[in-house]
């Protein structure tokens, strides 16, 4: 993005911001008699977590090749977006541009801010209608490659990027089932642009809510200020460490899951009223169905859980690729579906 100015899109009251000072900010060693920040001096959980997740960070900075700097760690990736909207958007005032269909907690959010939406939807090849969107006037516009729920990965993100006049987020919660490398080595070539990844796919830790932002230093500094102190537990930042340093179980699982994936496939299409599979990016699949809303609720009298997207995409369920067993259930099931 040429000429962008990060003060001119950050809301004036954050930017004059002076953040919580906590007590983990005044002292940051491990070893002493902690008297400073009115804990309870017993028990094994008595201690409040580490404010700016520094192991974390560096661990991530490791594998990545990121500096620390560039790093913002949330509560699950709906706290990274609620923050975006807290930095940038001035509520009753800013817009913000969301492509349907797209993540929910986009709307979600730019509605507990008060923030004005503009929807432009995605083609009827599921990809961005980006003259549409380059003529429209917002803040930040918000999308998700490989895209949730049509599973792929959105064309020219880039020109986005380069002539959109505000803040891309760019959300690749699916990325590590893509053989799209990303956005995240781009954070320096645009001051305009963050990228959001979570731990809660690839890394088998949705129960821990442990999301991650990356972009340039000054736009995570105002996300980390803007933050509460202690926003992610500490046992959360070390079952995502732990996960950090088993690189090969992480490889397995989603080899396992692709390989999957492409069986499930395969399966689908012999079916008769499996009338359409979206190529899909990420761990799961978007398929039309003859009757998606019986489909869907003979899955579930079954005790096989799916979720019907046929409000959002119509005649369609959004199936995610379970383990060989779960899918070798699915396929069973449905093969005894009577139209």
């Amino acid at each position: 993005m040429k000429n962008f100015e990060l003060k001119s899109m950050v809301r004036p009251n954050i930017w004059e911001l002076k953040p919580y000072s906590s007590a983990r900010d005044e002292f940051t060693g491990d070893e002493g008699i902690f008297l400073d920040a009115n804990e309870n001096p017993f028990g094994e959980r008595n201690r409040y977590p580490d404010p700016h997740q520094r192991e974390l960070k560096k661990a991530l900075s490791n594998r990545n090749n990121i500096p620390v700097d560039n790093i913002f760690i949330g509560n699950g990736s709906d706290e990274v977006i609620d923050i975006v909207f807290r930095v940038f958007c001035e509520p009753l005032e800013d817009s913000v541009i969301i492509c349907p269909p797209t993540y929910g907690m986009y709307e979600v959010s730019a509605n507990i801010n008060n923030v004005n939406i503009i929807r432009i939807p995605l083609n009827d090849e599921f990809e961005l209608n980006t003259e549409l969107i380059l003529s429209e006037s917002a803040k930040c516009i918000f999308i998700c490659s490989p895209n949730n729920p049509t599973g792929n990965n959105l064309k020219n993100i880039e020109k986005i990027l380069d002539q959109f006049n505000g803040i891309v987020m760019v959300d690749e919660a699916y990325i590590d089932f893509s053989d799209s490398k990303g956005f995240v080595d781009a954070i320096n070539r645009y001051p305009n642009l963050i990228v959001m990844q979570t731990f809660s796919k690839a890394w088998a830790l949705a129960k821990a809510r442990v999301g991650v932002a990356y972009s340039n230093k000054d736009i995570i500094a105002l996300m980390d200020k803007t933050k509460p102190p202690y926003n992610v537990s500490g046992f959360n930042q070390q079952e995502a460490i732990n996960a950090l340093s088993d690189s090969d179980k992480f490889k397995e699982r989603v080899d396992l899951i692709l390989e999957q994936r492409n069986l499930l496939v395969k399966e689908l299409t012999k079916l008769p009223f499996v009338k359409h599979i979206y190529p899909s990016d990420a761990n799961f699949l978007l398929v039309k169905m003859s009757d998606a809303d019986a489909i869907y609720k003979y899955l579930v009298s079954n005790k096989v859980i799916v979720r019907n997207r046929a409000t959002v995409v119509p005649g369609c369920i959004r199936i995610t690729v379970g383990s060989p067993e779960e899918n070798a259930q699915l396929i069973e099931v449905l093969r005894n579906y009577k139209d």
